[in-house]
């Protein structure tokens, strides 16, 4: 007989999806500090009262839980802001309710149509058609420059030919991290897309640190098989993170989403 701490629905089989429900708070909320918050309460009302997780799995009833407490605020994105982040609610304001979110349920996190109308609660149909409208109204909403930091040439032209078929443009590709900061020095970049293990060694992670120092806060997207070098909750992390392999789904909606909020949390030394 299995040990119930591996059971659906144990503190063990809740905390193998707490990384995901964080990035997912980060995401919905564009900061690191609000989402952990929403993502607190979510696990303490579901440890107060695990009947809140019947009738679903132990992750969609995570996340629906999560959508109800954050829904129930009234969707906040952090009021009083200014600059990148005032700019990022004048655009939300223009969306259509519940499109963004089941956006990022969808191809960030890889629920089915299904799932995310258990969590927004919506027919699945209707949790579809809000997907694709969410894409088009971001996509449609900002465009800007891209820089690539990637060292594997096949997988950075892939990356490089989905973000300009998406209208954005390409500064250019980086192997490293001396001609990363090279490259955004010579062209500054609205968004960077970047990997964790580069060509010499050297580390992604820093790379961009250097880069936020010359340039200032920017959008940062992480593309890494090492997904758990930043899902640590130990130090600062990125509200966007794709692991690889990954989907072209996947890699448009983050772009568009950190277009879209023009500034997101990124790391720091």
């Amino acid at each position: 007989m299995a040990d119930d701490t591996t059971k659906p629905g144990s503190s063990e089989d809740i905390g193998n999806h707490i990384p995901y429900l964080r990035r997912y708070a980060r995401a919905l909320t564009g900061s690191q500090a609000s989402g952990d918050a929403f993502a607190a309460a979510a696990l303490e009302a579901i440890l107060t009262d695990r009947s809140v997780l019947d009738g679903t799995d132990t992750k969609t009833g995570l996340f629906r839980v999560l959508y109800g407490i954050w829904a129930s605020a009234g969707a906040p994105i952090e009021d009083g802001e200014e600059g990148a982040r005032a700019k990022a609610q004048k655009h939300l304001a223009k969306l259509t309710n519940n499109s963004r979110e089941a956006l990022l349920l969808h191809t960030i996190e890889g629920f089915s149509y299904g799932d995310i109308g258990t969590i927004i609660d919506v027919e699945a149909n209707e949790a579809e058609e809000l997907v694709n409208i969410a894409r088009q109204e971001m996509a449609d909403s900002v465009m800007g420059s891209v820089m690539i930091i990637e060292d594997e040439a096949i997988i950075a032209m892939d990356i490089e030919s989905i973000v300009a078929e998406m209208g954005h443009r390409v500064t250019g590709i980086a192997r490293t991290r001396d001609e990363a900061v090279e490259l955004g020095k010579a062209d500054q970049p609205d968004l960077i897309l970047a990997d964790i293990q580069l060509a010499d060694n050297s580390s992604g992670i820093d790379a961009v640190n250097d880069l936020l120092t010359e340039l200032g806060l920017r959008p940062v997207i992480f593309i890494t098989a090492f997904p758990e070098r930043l899902l640590t909750g130990d130090k600062p992390e990125p509200a966007f993170l794709i692991s690889k392999p990954y989907t072209v789904d996947q890699v448009v909606s983050a772009v568009s989403q950190a277009m879209f909020f023009s500034s997101t949390e990124t790391l720091h030394a």
